[in-house]
């Protein structure tokens, strides 16, 4: 798949995931009757909706879950897809954005702690090879860690995205602010205002004020989005992954620790 031409605050890109594979994160997590379903994975949005239903019904019959999983799970997941269907076809602007990405998960007896640099303009990105490639490097022999390492990626990147068609919209607000205010110049202020100032006296303290409207207009001149992949001396350790192994025990602690806190 050919990446989009790189994106600038003055080209916004149609909103969709900043990765090769327009894939969304969905997360469950439903009771019914006392007994608990949580779940996370990604999901292609244009996928019909009859495949929504289909998996509902897998999961309950699988899983041996009570038939009332059934209507929620659906409603859930359709709900989070016309979520993102609710953004498609706005603007969003990424502009020369690079990030952080931060990993904090336990899965199953590993906990793994890791944060890294992800460019926001690389349309070809794949978190799915990402995670492969950190679960290989770090000897984690788990499959279920880089399925979750990969949706914790896509996660952040959603949110992400939202926020950046809020930030479009915001922008293109400013920009009609701006040019209303463009159209009604500090020059053709004080010439109205010079009319009045014989009425008021009062023509030297409004000509100030007309001046300093004028700096007004250039505000966002003080914003920058630059930013460097150069990464500081200090900074190394919190750009190293941390792995470590919990024993049954430390599970068991942070089970009850859930079940209470939930």
């Amino acid at each position: 798949m050919k990446s989009p031409a790189s994106a600038s605050w003055k080209a916004p890109l149609k909103f969709r995931m900043p990765t090769a594979e327009n894939l969304i994160p969905i997360r469950l997590d439903i009771e019914v009757d006392g007994q608990r379903y949580k779940d996370a994975f990604t999901w292609n949005p244009y996928d019909p909706d009859s495949e929504v239903v289909m998996f509902a019904k897998r999961t309950v019959k699988d899983l041996k879950l009570s038939p009332g999983f059934l209507p929620q799970i659906v409603q859930s997941i359709q709900s989070q897809l016309a979520t993102f269907r609710s953004y498609e076809g706005q603007d969003m602007y990424v502009g020369d954005k690079i990030i952080p990405i931060k990993l904090d998960l336990q899965v199953n007896h590993i906990v793994i702690r890791d944060q890294f640099l992800w460019d926001l303009n690389n349309f070809d990105s794949d978190p799915e090879e990402f995670a492969r490639t950190l679960c290989k490097d770090l000897g984690i022999e788990d499959p279920e860690v880089e399925p979750a390492i990969a949706f914790a990626i896509r996660e952040q990147l959603y949110e992400i995205a939202i926020q950046n068609v809020t930030t479009a919209r915001e922008n293109r607000i400013s920009k009609k602010g701006r040019r209303a205010a463009e159209h009604f110049t500090p020059r053709f202020l004080c010439c109205f205002l010079l009319i009045w100032s014989e009425i008021g006296g009062i023509f030297f303290l409004i000509r100030m004020a007309c001046k300093a409207s004028g700096a007004a207009l250039d505000l966002m001149k003080l914003f920058s989005f630059g930013s460097s992949v150069v990464r500081k001396r200090k900074e190394w350790d919190y750009y190293k992954p941390v792995l470590d192994l919990l024993s049954n025990e430390d599970i068991h602690a942070l089970e009850a620790k859930e079940e209470r806190s939930g």
